[in-house]
């Protein structure tokens, strides 16, 4: 495994792979590793022929008051763990690789910004689009690997690379979560002991809206009651927002009546979380649609 930290090293051995006919996947990290990036790096070396994984905790999407000092850092153990899942390259640039004195332009990450977590972090996804852009550049991937666990985010890079016509393809992995069912975060290192243990209200609300919608709920306001409900029987946990989503426009609807997206996120103590869960119906059976033309 090769570690570089300037733009031109990384170009460097990215030209060395493709001049070996490799296929190219990016996993972007900001570090403090969990099993939720180690699968997307294994998504990536099973679909690539070259893994690349950056490390760079991203000053320009932390805001004013926000924990970029305090966001957990440990590149030895990233680096042993990286080493371990067969990666190629690791970038660890600095913050002057990245944004060099007199950098002024940056990237705006469009309507899709404007709503969730851009609405109570408003500068977050222009910094995280902007250096998202510049990862890309760098390192030319045909292949870029997210979670759905930051599913806006996911969302916003998938609309950035279409409409810059970046010749990536974003895919989309599963969220990774802990045998209570709390999706794996590095934040969640900020949580106590018993902060920790109420985390799992954010799972359990989205299990109850998914339930909701199975049973045949429909009124996606009735099912974003559901999910308020569900957390307000934490007593640490104060909810910022749950609400229901087209997966495609993040747009709120009002009726459920094909996929949907349950969007989550709440304060536990001093840190944000956030969750979401594919929300479908079920298909409508033909004797079911016979009954109803009957009725």
């Amino acid at each position: 495994m090769e570690r570089v930290v300037s733009p031109a090293e990384a170009r460097q051995a990215i030209a060395e792979a493709r001049r070996e006919a490799k296929t190219i996947g990016l996993v972007p990290t900001m570090g403090a590793l969990h099993e939720g990036h180690l699968a997307l790096v294994r998504a990536s070396c099973r679909r690539a022929g070259y893994t690349a994984v950056s490390i760079f905790v991203n000053p320009t999407q932390f805001g004013e008051g926000e924990d970029f000092d305090a966001y957990p850092r440990d590149m030895a153990r990233d680096l042993e763990l990286l080493a371990a899942e067969g990666v190629d390259l690791v970038f660890t640039p600095g913050v002057e690789h990245m944004y060099p004195a007199g950098s002024s332009i940056a990237v705006d990450p469009g309507d899709l910004a404007e709503r969730w977590e851009g609405a109570i972090r408003p500068a977050h996804f222009r910094g995280v689009a902007t250096v998202v852009a510049k990862l890309f550049n760098i390192t030319t991937p045909d292949l870029a690997f997210f979670g759905e666990k930051d599913y806006q985010q996911l969302k916003i890079v998938q609309r950035m690379a279409a409409d810059l016509d970046m010749a990536v393809t974003v895919v989309g992995c599963p969220i990774v979560r802990d045998q209570d069912g709390v999706a794996l975060s590095s934040r969640n290192a900020y949580l106590t002991g018993e902060e920790a243990a109420q985390a799992i209200a954010l799972c359990e609300a989205l299990e109850a809206a998914a339930e909701a919608v199975a049973w045949g709920e429909r009124d996606a306001a009735a099912v974003e009651q559901t999910m308020a409900e569900e957390v307000s029987a934490f007593r640490l946990v104060e909810l910022d927002y749950a609400v229901v989503v087209d997966p495609r426009t993040l747009e709120q609807v009002t009726r459920i009546e094909g996929p949907t997206r349950a969007l989550i996120a709440v304060t536990l103590g001093d840190t944000r979380l956030i969750d979401n869960a594919a929300l479908e119906p079920p298909p409508v059976r033909v004797e079911d649609e016979k009954d109803a033309q009957e009725e």
